[in-house]
């Protein structure tokens, strides 16, 4: 491969990461507090359309980051009091999350903008352009995000108390920290993480908010996080790797190999996806979740 070509995939390969690298912190972050959380995908497609449509609106993306963080962090909070104030099923709320998402973006957007669910195109001010490296702010602060992740989850009271809360809530209780306020600490990060994932798609990524954009992205999101065991630099690494999958998917399309002639462009697209189950398939069993991911925790009188 030529070394422009492989510049090309590199870089092709981290803006296709960096949604995934949200999606993935978020994840983290939720169930290191003891939070399943399979909305990842919703609150990223809430949050692409919200930052969108506000910039559009506005003609400011920053304005238009604050609409996505405004509208995952809505979710997450719904999700938070469904799983820690009522002890409601995780996994059916992170779907509930899905499911309302999804249709509430393609109604409201066909509502607003008769264009199908899309939003129209941003331009100027209303996207992030590269300003460091050919990088955006949305791109930096999402690779912020993971030395500030290690220090906060390993380097302080309340990273210990975070990961506490999804071992051993019980011993976190007995030391006199409450479980669910620590519980919607980390569900809120999680919105948040999502939230930006979501805006770096609609307002920098791309010029604007398509129906389902996210295109599975929080679930490979969650294949990342098992395959990097919950920790966030192997979480880093992990999404780059599916990111350059991807970037190379792109640039094999119309390829032709000898003796096989043309790849079927379907069966290029489905690489990451085909890298995620097996990754699952391998890892699931080896890698070790949280102790209290998923339990309800009911304070003992």
């Amino acid at each position: 491969m030529e070394m422009g070509s492989a510049l090309i995939i590199l870089e092709s390969g981290l803006r296709l990461a960096i949604p995934l690298l949200c999606a993935c912190l978020a994840g983290l972050w939720s169930e290191r507090a003891g939070i399943i959380d399979i909305g990842l995908e919703g609150k990223m497609l809430a949050a692409a359309f919200a930052g969108a449509a506000l910039a559009h609106f506005t003609g400011s993306a920053w304005l238009g980051l604050i609409g996505a963080l405004l509208a995952s962090l809505a979710l997450a909070l719904l999700h938070g009091f469904a799983t820690i104030h009522r002890s409601g099923n995780q996994i059916v709320s992170g779907m509930a999350i899905n499911m309302i998402a999804a249709g509430l973006t393609a109604l409201i957007g066909a509502a607003w903008f008769g264009q199908g669910g899309r939003t129209p195109s941003l331009q100027g001010p209303a996207r992030f352009e590269p300003i460091w490296l050919g990088m955006d702010a949305l791109t930096l602060l999402a690779l912020l995000s993971v030395p500030i992740s290690w220090f906060a989850l390993y380097q302080t009271r309340f990273g210990l108390r975070l990961r506490a809360a999804g071992e051993n809530p019980s011993a976190l209780e007995t030391a006199g920290v409450g479980v669910a306020m620590i519980r919607y600490c980390g569900v809120m990060i999680c919105g948040v993480l999502c939230g930006l994932g979501g805006a770096y798609l609609a307002i920098a990524q791309a010029a604007g908010f398509l129906p389902q954009m996210t295109a599975g992205k929080g679930f490979i999101a969650l294949a990342a996080l098992v395959f990097a065991k919950w920790r966030p630099l192997p979480s880093l690494l992990t999404c780059m790797l599916f990111g350059l999958l991807d970037a190379t998917s792109i640039r094999l399309q119309g390829v032709s190999l000898p003796g096989l002639g043309q790849i079927p462009v379907q069966a290029i697209q489905a690489l990451p996806y085909v890298l995620t189950v097996i990754l699952l398939a391998g890892f699931v069993g080896r890698a070790i979740p949280p102790a209290a991911a998923g339990l309800p925790y009911v304070k003992e009188n």
